[in-house]
């Protein structure tokens, strides 16, 4: 069926258009031109905003509506649930409904406590609560290597990035890193439906240096870059990057008319980072055309 096409969204308004077409067939560049932004770019919003894939979203949801049929309505057949829901079979439902709920559709009981099912996937967006500012001008940078523990994370595991950097600092140093000690976190690799990425915490290398087990190179494009610092309040940090991240590409990105390129992006740490420390700042770089 032919979707409305309203004036662009916000990206509130987004998630309660979703909310509206759970029945229709829906896609990231549907979704995308609703919100009046380019697929990459709001995939990457939705992403940051929500914690999860714009499909993820989408399926997640469908998910809860049907928990909730399951409690409301007489006798739902599991057929008709998983075509609502958007799965080819009644096999593929039941294998998603298991792994959200931790119980099989079959036996789910009349009474269930549907609070719960709305937390795993909330239909609202978290707050922002984090300083972050914009660079007036943008960096030209040229190209650069950076090199450390990589891994390619989705929702059920990103929680896991952490044990990156601690993998990275605990081979520190090592010949043929840089001297100044400059660590990044890099996203590339981003899969715009689901929200899997690459992801790779590592330092500053020399071209060809030798790598500690369990390293990976990568190079840095060079070209320019629009800079985001995030200064932190001293509590924990993966909590902030997230709202700031949220903010980045929520407000800032769309308030500065940037096109986005589609390349890596990362975090940039200096030596003196301390990340419990109150006033720590994080620089974001964004390759833009």
């Amino acid at each position: 069926m032919t979707l409305p096409h309203p004036k662009p969204l916000d990206p509130v308004a987004t998630v309660q258009w979703i909310e509206r077409h759970l029945d229709d067939s829906l896609s990231v560049d549907i979704i995308a031109e609703i919100a009046g932004l380019s697929p990459y770019h709001f995939s990457r919003l939705f992403s940051a905003r929500m914690g999860r894939g714009v499909m993820a979203h989408v399926r997640g949801r469908r998910l809860v509506r049907a928990a909730q049929r399951l409690t409301t309505e007489p006798a739902p057949r599991l057929i008709d649930l998983a075509l609502d829901c958007g799965f080819d079979s009644q096999e593929a439902f039941t294998r998603a409904f298991s792994r959200t709920f931790g119980v099989a559709p079959g036996r789910f009981r009349r009474g269930f406590n549907l609070t719960p099912i709305e937390g795993q996937y909330p239909m609202t967006m978290p707050e922002t609560d984090v300083t972050v500012i914009q660079f007036p001008e943008l960096a030209v940078l040229e190209a650069f290597t950076v090199a450390g523990p990589q891994r390619r994370f989705d929702d059920s595991n990103k929680a896991e990035i952490p044990q990156l950097w601690s993998q990275m600092l605990g081979a520190l140093p090592f010949p043929g890193q840089l001297p100044e000690w400059t660590t990044y976190g890099v996203v590339w690799n981003v899969d715009r439906a689901e929200g899997h990425f690459d992801y790779l915490a590592g330092v500053g290398v020399e071209e060809g240096a030798g790598l500690p087990a369990g390293f990976s190179a990568l190079r840095i494009p060079g070209g320019s870059y629009a800079v985001f610092r995030i200064t932190l309040n001293g509590g924990a940090v993966h909590p902030q990057l997230k709202s700031a991240m949220a903010r980045i590409w929520g407000e800032l990105v769309p308030a500065a008319g940037l096109k986005v390129a589609e390349g890596p992006d990362f975090e940039r740490y200096d030596s003196e980072f301390a990340p419990t420390m109150k006033g720590a700042v994080i620089d974001f770089y964004l390759p833009v055309v």
